[in-house]
């Protein structure tokens, strides 16, 4: 395995910190000023944000995330996704790199029929809407896709959809348009083959937006939200793909878009060192600085060899996925999604611990990169299905010697 970047990944990579530097880090606080001013419940979008996008789009940073359009492997965006971490609200939504639009995006590419690019892939690759995945429902276990209750059931040229979802991201923002909805077409067929996905635009009459829901008590910007669909109609053609096909797409989705959440994580943890340094260097304690102090000495050593643990087996899992395809890297894909969130929560913990009160409020990002990385270890998949997965291969796993 070589991972070392390519000339045109290393160019991208300086570009990339250029305007982290220059650009979003200064953003940061009139991001959050904007939003403070309104109330952490208002789900208007900062102006800020889209000042940023036109300075991505002057600086070649722009839809980055797939081969075709940025013209990068797995193995060299994700070098990118982690630049991205270290601010991870703004960066990847202003370099049209975000969560759920880039897996909506890769979906549409796959699956969607020419009518649809046309009419949501196209302003999704150029920004001008966003989009949501809704999946997960309140009343079952929806990381195991065959509990999935919504019934999405055929009414001549039209799909009638009924049900419940929550924890839809992006829905408080009125610029997520489309819906890809999962449902069960044939409650009666084979288990992962009762599942359809199909898109349900905003205005759709009987989609009903029930609430917000907050994170840790964070409302983000833009929503997870839970939604009801009473008798949503539409037209045959809104569906993707085959019926009986949900789970494979979901599957499909899945792959490349761990790797950026992953590497978006190890970012977020490589702040939370960084922060964590400068504040052991800054504050004395019992006569010396916290940096001379053997147990913040033994925290920083532990960091550092946990992000490049970690960061070594998710390059590892995106070449595999460069080499063989998401189904290639499956053992691998579930691994880096326990892995790498739970290296960013003990690092992140680490710098809120050295800071002290300042670790827990808004006077640093760490509170907020917390209960982000928390989150992580259930979105996608919880840990214990991840788990349950790795373990499975290594049961069955031949050994060259077992005496």
């Amino acid at each position: 395995m070589d991972f070392a970047l390519s000339a045109r990944a290393e160019d991208v990579c300086g570009r990339m910190w250029d305007f982290m530097r220059e650009q979003v880090f200064p953003a940061e606080p009139v991001y959050d000023a904007w939003r403070a001013e309104r109330g952490h419940d208002d789900h208007g979008h900062p102006p800020v944000l889209e000042e940023l996008k036109v300075e991505a789009r002057k600086r070649g940073l722009w839809n980055l995330f797939h081969h075709e359009l940025g013209g990068m492997t797995n193995l060299e965006y994700a070098s990118v996704a982690e630049i991205m971490g270290w601010s991870p609200v703004i960066a990847p939504e202003v370099t049209n790199c975000g969560a759920p639009d880039t897996g909506n995006m890769e979906t549409l590419m796959l699956f969607g029929t020419p009518e649809q690019k046309q009419r949501w892939l196209d302003p999704l690759l150029e920004g001008e809407i966003r989009s949501g995945f809704a999946m997960t429902e309140p009343d079952v276990a929806s990381s195991d896709a065959r509990n999935i209750q919504t019934s999405i059931v055929r009414d001549g040229d039209e799909y009638v959809v009924n049900g419940r979802k929550w924890w839809i991201t992006g829905t408080a923002d009125e610029r997520c348009q489309v819906f890809i909805v999962m449902g069960k077409t044939d409650p009666d067929g084979p288990p992962h083959r009762q599942q359809s996905m199909v898109l349900v635009p905003r205005n759709t009459p009987g989609f009903e937006i029930v609430r917000h829901l907050p994170v840790f008590g964070y409302q983000d910007q833009h929503g997870h939200s839970e939604l009801r669909f009473t008798d949503v109609r539409v037209p045959v053609s809104n569906l993707l793909a085959a019926e009986g096909d949900g789970f494979m797409i979901a599957q499909a989705r899945l792959g490349p878009g761990r790797i950026h959440h992953c590497m978006r994580a190890i970012g977020m943890a490589e702040r939370a060192l960084a922060l964590m340094v400068e504040r052991s260097k800054a504050r004395v304690a019992f006569g010396r600085p916290l940096a001379d102090q053997g147990t913040v000495r033994e925290d920083i050593a532990l960091s550092r060899i946990e992000i490049d643990q970690v960061r070594l087996y998710v390059l590892k899992t995106a070449d595999l996925i460069d080499k063989y395809g998401a189904k290639g890297a499956r053992t691998e894909i579930s691994a880096i999604k326990v892995a790498a969130p739970r290296v960013a929560l003990d690092v992140i913990d680490r710098a809120i611990q050295l800071h002290g009160g300042a670790g827990v409020s808004d006077d640093t990002p760490l509170a907020g990169f917390y209960a982000h990385a928390r989150t992580l270890r259930i979105v996608d998949g919880p840990d214990a299905v991840h788990i349950r997965g790795v373990a499975k291969e290594e049961l069955s796993r031949e050994r060259p010697y077992t005496g």
